[in-house]
């Protein structure tokens, strides 16, 4: 099929696919030989939901409230639903927390031509977020868009961190990585000890009061030590379209 095309471009090694590797890289290779993605997704026997192809979706129905109802979620052979479906299979808690966000706030306010303040949140985490486990001196330097003490001063303190990727859209960028692909970061406070532990973590983080806020940084991820080979140069950082200034502060840093 077409989508094989794609998913044989996945790099499993790359260091940001490690949590999705071991279930990730045999159903890609399913899906390679032709087998339909909802299928494949749906074979697997421990899934809190079931994978159905998009046209089960009836017309006119609103994907969330559909999922929230039926604990089926509509999936197309593309990367984008894949990945959707693999955070689903790893994050089922988390994932099911911001489904009943997004269906309680659908539910209230209809769906509308703005999403209101939760459901951007919810929405913009759920498709390009990811969780940050890292020393404090890591998240002084990122509130501060300090990005030459974030990259280049305290590298050596990126051995300690940990970032799990939770949005399926960024996943799906990262396939074909550029240099511009940036994630929308949430803080973890304790120790990121496995998926599950921070599964059941981020479920109960995820509150209306909180996140109405937009809790979460933006962090270009391919200046990640590691991340790509072309950041080991730290002429990498002095792009000023990526890693840009801000206003009233010394440095480099972020609007």
């Amino acid at each position: 099929m077409a989508a094989g095309l794609d998913f044989s471009a996945i790099d499993w090694h790359a260091p940001w696919l490690a949590p999705w590797r071991e279930r990730g890289l045999p159903l890609a290779r399913q899906v390679v030989a032709g087998t339909p993605v909802a299928q494949v997704l749906g074979s697997v026997p421990d899934a809190s939901v079931r994978f159905v192809p998009q046209e089960m979706l009836p017309p006119g129905q609103a994907y969330e409230p559909f999922i929230f109802e039926t604990r089926q979620v509509p999936t197309r052979d593309n990367l984008h639903d894949f990945f959707n479906g693999l955070v689903w299979l790893h994050l089922p808690r988390a994932k099911r927390r911001m489904n009943q966000l997004q269906a309680q706030a659908i539910a209230a306010q209809g769906v509308g031509a703005v999403r209101g303040p939760l459901r951007d949140a919810v929405t913009l985490f759920d498709e390009n977020g990811a969780v940050l486990d890292a020393p404090a001196p890591l998240w002084g330097a990122l509130h501060a868009r300090d990005w030459r003490r974030l990259f280049i001063d305290l590298r050596p303190l990126w051995a300690q961190a940990r970032l799990v990727l939770v949005g399926h859209a960024l996943m799906e960028k990262l396939v074909f990585a550029r240099k511009g692909i940036t994630a929308h970061v949430y803080q973890a406070p304790v120790a990121i000890e496995s998926i599950a532990n921070l599964d059941a973590w981020l479920a109960h983080e995820l509150q209306p009061q909180d996140w109405t806020r937009k809790p979460f940084l933006p962090l270009p991820v391919m200046g990640i030590p590691g991340w790509c080979h072309e950041n080991e140069n730290f002429s990498f950082y002095d792009d000023s379209a990526i890693f840009r200034v801000r206003p009233g502060l010394p440095g480099t840093g972020t609007a």
